[in-house]
């Protein structure tokens, strides 16, 4: 199995580590267009595997497709951070660009690979990589649920003094503060959560899942990189390892929950072809009203992207 990480930043080559360490595949290919960058950080990878114990070999390449070709599975994690004066409309023009052409890069040397996309603003890039590969909508598919429903997890197990491993949850609806989290689908150690804690409490972890990424820019004065690329690893391991894994991912949705045309973050089964199924709630009204919302804030963003002269 052969897995190309596009982008050797913090959370690529974050990514290209977890997938080498725990030997998801026997080659992964960074690829940067730094010059020695992606070799850098490969070579660095490689020579820990004699330390940890893993046999993938990893390669670093600087902005060389052919060494990517016939990849199974691609993360794409390339792009720019928004930064000061830069409006969203500008950091979607200059992502959407980026990601259009990786994507056609991916296109002409992994022609049946499964994409993954975690370049931001993640819904909307999700949509271009869709756009331009042609490829099925079962394999092209964002990451965001994953880490958004991880975080959800890690603030519970703090506040129960429990083990994270214990704790089951769902999450829909954008990447951003109109995600979706559900406290009723929330479960630990089968218990549901509502048991355990009280809905003050509860509210609270709600609205810090929604805003977590925003917390650790405070903190670090940058976007996070452990948690977002190793849950884009373990999406990798789903599909190369056939796990059929239950994982919320952003897909386009053409009619489940009564939304079409639209990306967003949905309960799926992740394995060897993509999404092998996507799973339909029965959502509560107050639920569904929190995801239509959700469904609105990001079809404002594609549109944004739609508008602009060539999106693809």
């Amino acid at each position: 199995m052969k897995v190309t990480v596009v982008g050797a930043g913090n959370v690529g080559a974050t990514c290209a580590d977890v997938l080498a360490y725990r030997e998801i595949a026997n080659e992964v290919v960074l690829l940067d267009i730094k010059e020695g960058f992606a070799e850098g950080k490969a070579l660095d990878i490689w020579q820990k595997a004699p330390i940890n114990l893993y046999d993938t070999r990893t390669v670093g390449v600087t902005n060389d497709y052919s060494r990517t070709a016939d990849s199974d599975v691609v993360v794409i994690t390339s792009g720019l951070p928004r930064k000061p004066g830069m409006s969203r409309d500008d950091l979607i023009s200059t992502n959407a660009g980026i990601v259009k052409s990786v994507t056609e890069s991916v296109v002409k040397y992994s022609p049946n690979a499964i994409i993954i996309v975690v370049s931001n603003p993640l819904d909307v890039m999700t949509y271009q990589a869709h756009l331009t590969s042609g490829f099925p909508k079962t394999k092209v598919i964002g990451m965001a649920g994953i880490l958004d429903t991880a975080r959800y997890r890690a603030f519970l197990a703090e506040a129960l003094n429990c083990s994270p491993k214990d704790i089951q949850a769902v999450l829909m609806g954008g990447h951003g503060d109109t995600m979706v989290p559900l406290p009723r689908y929330t479960t630990v150690g089968g218990i549901p959560v509502t048991e355990l804690i009280d809905s003050d409490k509860l509210d609270a972890i709600v609205e810090r899942t929604k805003s977590g990424g925003g917390e650790l820019v405070k903190l670090m004065g940058t976007s996070a990189w452990y948690a977002p690329g190793s849950a884009a690893a373990q999406m990798v391991e789903a599909i190369v390892k056939d796990q059929r894994r239950v994982f919320p991912v952003c897909i386009k949705l053409d009619g489940e929950y009564g939304i079409s045309d639209c990306y967003l973050g949905v309960p799926v089964i992740l394995g060897k072809n993509g999404i092998e199924k996507v799973i339909e709630l029965q959502l509560n009204d107050e639920e569904k009203a929190l995801l239509e919302v959700s469904r609105q804030k990001v079809r404002e963003v594609m549109d944004v992207l739609d508008n602009m002269p060539a999106k693809a």
